[in-house]
């Protein structure tokens, strides 16, 4: 404690509050106490500085929840590649995000790498923070789809939420990719 610039007897002085503190002269009253105390609260965050700076293993931001660029993925259907890749313990990372924004929500469709492969899949549950009435699940969760959005396995093995019902509706297209194939295997909704 004296690289930081004061003693372990000032730091002790400096926690303890001014009412338990002894005083040092008799007729010293409540206003040198009080000196006392705005002082050491002075030398305290400096000292808390100090100590984190050194490498304790303090975190001082939030972790992120996003789901975007490297983020691990979990995939939840029974298809061979996601089920290989999960035994693996390499589970299949983010490589783009297909919004505006670059930052996927449940829902949304994003380009995975998974055991040097290249492949589409839908968000069907995320860890981050959700909109009322959306649940949030423990792990962010995917369902692999090919180029016509056709899921490549068979059966989804966790819950998925009943807002994507709509949602993948408005995202499929007459002629074009049918998402609502992904709703037909799933077992549960949310």
């Amino acid at each position: 404690m004296e690289r930081w610039g004061a003693s372990m007897k000032e730091i002790e002085r400096a926690i303890s509050p001014p009412h338990e503190q002894k005083k040092s002269k008799p007729k010293e009253g409540l206003t040198g106490a009080k000196e006392r105390w705005t002082e050491a609260m002075n030398v305290v965050p400096a000292i808390l500085r100090a100590a984190r700076c050194e490498g304790s293993r303090l975190h001082t931001s939030s972790s992120l929840r996003h789901i975007q660029k490297q983020t691990r993925l979990r995939v939840v259907d029974n298809s061979e590649l996601g089920k290989s890749a999960m035994l693996e313990g390499r589970p299949p990372r983010c490589i783009h995000v297909y919004n505006k924004k670059g930052i996927g929500r449940t829902g949304d469709k994003v380009l995975v790498a998974i055991k040097g492969q290249k492949k589409q899949a839908i968000l069907t549950g995320c860890h981050q923070d959700q909109f009322p009435l959306m649940p949030k699940f423990d792990s962010n969760n995917i369902v692999l789809v090919d180029e016509n959005g056709s899921p490549l396995g068979t059966r989804i093995h966790v819950p998925i939420p009943t807002f994507l019902r709509k949602k993948l509706t408005e995202m499929s297209r007459p002629k074009g990719v049918d998402y609502t194939k992904i709703l037909a295997i799933a077992t549960r909704f949310v």
